[in-house]
């Protein structure tokens, strides 16, 4: 099949494409240079491009996201609305969007963002999936660094997480395009449900092995969502790589 990958410049983007070509398909990856092999140019803040990259395309999975706060709407929501006027209706199969875990339960302003982008997609009348998925380990690692003050990891207490390896992730959503449209929400997660305490621990041990974790109150509703489980997917599969063995390797 002709497929294309929206943000495939980012870490699931990469990998997403790299498995649909080995699985034989011809693959396109749309970021805003277009740079490398299989690059094609679209841009979803502007719309400049997105007809000719999104040609013959049948399937698309949409992994782009905005970066900044600024974008989050402009990229998330409004870029959705054009990549939906420019997708080629005649030829299209699938369409995955990829969202996170929550966004209908957190509230938080990226996750609004994400969870309009979906209500944009299911009423485009296209042949849609929308694949949430946890936080990716990576992703983990970056907020324990920079949450580290000195000797101390202070992390929100009680907060309930179920962190995927990005390479679980990708597979999952590359076996989910070539396969048929759900025609809504689709949840994927890590192996295991570990508290922001648990995870820290285990990071500090690998990574920091002086830093002392402190699980702190954190008041508001993001927090109390967060405790609550709204970060946990609720059905559908499970990756296979765990926290400590990404961090191990």
């Amino acid at each position: 099949m002709d497929a294309l990958v929206t943000g495939a410049t980012g870490p699931l983007g990469r990998e997403v494409a790299a498995r649909l070509q080995d699985g034989g398909h011809r693959v396109r990856r749309m970021s805003r240079r277009g740079a490398g092999p299989g690059g094609v140019r679209g841009d979803l803040a502007t719309g400049r491009d997105l007809p000719q990259a999104l040609a013959g395309a049948e399937v698309v999975v949409h992994a782009a996201t905005g970066i900044r706060a600024r974008e989050h709407w402009e990229v998330d929501v409004a870029g959705t609305r054009r990549l939906v006027q420019a997708v080629d209706r005649d030829r299209l199969r699938h369409l995955v969007y990829v969202s996170i875990v929550g966004v209908d339960r957190i509230p938080w302003g990226y996750y609004h963002a994400k969870y309009a982008a979906e209500q944009v997609l299911l009423a485009s009348g296209l042949p849609v999936t929308l694949l949430r998925l946890t936080q990716f380990h990576d992703f983990v690692d970056q907020m324990l660094a920079t949450a580290r003050r000195g000797p101390l990891l202070p992390v929100p207490m009680g907060w309930q997480l179920q962190p995927v390896d990005v390479a679980d992730a990708a597979a999952h959503t590359a076996e989910v395009a070539v396969g048929p449209p759900a025609g809504g929400v689709v949840e994927f997660g890590g192996p295991e449900e570990l508290t922001a305490a648990e995870v820290a621990r285990t990071w500090a041990a690998a990574r920091e092995p002086g830093a002392h974790v402190v699980a702190t109150p954190v008041p508001g509703r993001l927090s109390a969502a967060v405790r609550d489980g709204g970060a946990l997917p609720t059905r559908g599969a499970r990756g296979r790589r765990t926290y400590a063995e990404h961090l191990r390797a």
